[in-house]
């Protein structure tokens, strides 16, 4: 998911989002740590995209 795209998302969005990559990156993990991920680079990929939302979401209730 790219910048430009985040900030077109309302913070409920940003929430929902959040969360649900929050899981995927937590089920990437653990199916990596079992049997390696086909493509392991998507675990990168999405804790990335984690962070930019979480930022995202900070920088919208600062203001």
């Amino acid at each position: 998911m790219k910048q430009a795209e985040i900030k077109e998302l309302s913070i409920e969005e940003l929430k929902e989002k959040l969360t649900d990559l929050k899981k995927q990156h937590a089920d990437l993990k653990m199916a990596h740590s079992v049997t390696p991920l086909e493509n392991p680079l998507q675990i990168k990929k999405t804790r990335r995209t984690v962070a930019r939302l979480a930022t995202e979401l900070t920088k919208r209730e600062l203001q």
